[in-house]
């Protein structure tokens, strides 16, 4: 993975684009944009560049060393990162605009979605995304050990997505956690087949001593006597209007376990770093970005890209998503849109 894809830097255009997220969107654009001479400069919240690609994705399914070797090259071409920088704390989005001649907004999905079951909030019940992130922390020193959530005994995974996945992987194979972790259950409430981790993912962790509970669905978590209880329901399959089957509840099917861990996995919402309105942006219903077919808001001179336009995705997507909005961004500054 290169985002630096240039043998020679162009002479400097005398502009300043300011970058939020260093993601794969943001380093991305953040490669392009560099490699046509602009200046560029990227805010990043987190310790370390690489978004989730770094910080929420397993050791062995993306190679960090590729990842800080890419960086290291977008910064020996100039680009400057801003680290440990959140925009809308450190530093506000209008100041950013201000002192840019453009702006791409590139913050990813950080925001768990909720399940809405009662007991959600319980301090063992815990979005996967944000553990995901924590345990790599620490893993790279960034975080103390003991303000990780530290899973074990018998753990419910729930979600038929990617970050589940990881979330059944990680417990399984690091050894800060394999010889606690005694049964990893994995929940879902369609059937492996229609699992967006996909089918072969799904059958893998299974190989690896996940057990499946296909069709089923967490509704309430609760303690009783000393112990952590999830209370679910089957599900049963019926047509949608997508022709991707639409899981119902089975009425009366409701059941009952015991575990010591539940990590959810049902998916993240976008984050900008505003609020709808603040300096002239609009947001979507679902809350991503507003922009036009040049991935520009409906702020002049300020653009999205990745999945806090576009909602969540795989990394292949949220860079060509940066580097598409980053030939846009070029096109403004060069007066041609």
């Amino acid at each position: 993975m290169k985002f630096l894809r240039c043998k020679e830097i162009a002479p400097s255009t005398g502009k300043l684009v300011s970058i939020i997220g260093a993601g794969p969107a943001g380093l991305g654009a953040a490669g392009y944009l560099r490699c046509r001479g602009h200046d560029v400069i990227v805010y990043e919240m987190l310790p370390e560049p690489g978004g989730m690609m770094m910080f929420g994705i397993p050791d062995d399914r993306i190679p960090k060393d590729n990842i800080r070797k890419s960086v290291k090259e977008l910064m020996e071409g100039g680009v400057k990162i801003m680290l440990n920088t959140k925009v809308g704390k450190d530093i506000s989005l209008d100041e950013i605009i201000n002192s840019s001649d453009a702006v791409l907004i590139a913050t990813g999905t950080w925001k768990p979605r909720k399940l809405g079951a009662p007991g959600e909030d319980l301090p063992w019940v815990v979005p996967a995304a944000d553990w995901l992130v924590e345990v790599h922390l620490a893993r790279y020193g960034y975080l103390p050990w003991a303000k990780v959530p530290k899973v074990s005994g018998t753990l419910l995974v729930v979600g038929g997505g990617l970050t589940a996945a990881d979330a059944v992987h990680v417990p399984l194979t690091y050894p800060e956690f394999k010889d606690g972790v005694k049964k990893v259950v994995l929940s879902y409430r369609r059937t492996r087949d229609y699992a967006p981790m996909r089918k072969n993912e799904f059958e893998r962790l299974v190989k690896m001593g996940a057990e499946p509970w296909e069709l089923t669905q967490p509704i309430e978590f609760y303690e009783e006597n000393g112990k952590r209880i999830v209370r679910l329901i089957r599900m049963k399959l019926e047509a949608g209007d997508s022709g991707r089957p639409r899981p119902v509840p089975v009425e009366g099917s409701e059941f009952e376990a015991e575990f010591d861990w539940v990590l959810l996995a049902i998916g993240e919402v976008p984050t900008p770093p505003f609020s709808n309105g603040c300096c002239g942006i609009e947001l979507n219903p679902d809350g991503s970005i507003k922009t036009d077919e040049n991935f520009m808001t409906t702020r002049t001179g300020v653009f999205a890209a990745g999945d806090v336009r576009h909602g969540p995705s795989l990394i292949g997507k949220a860079l060509k998503s940066g580097l598409d909005a980053a030939a846009k961004v070029h096109q403004y500054l060069s007066g041609q849109i």
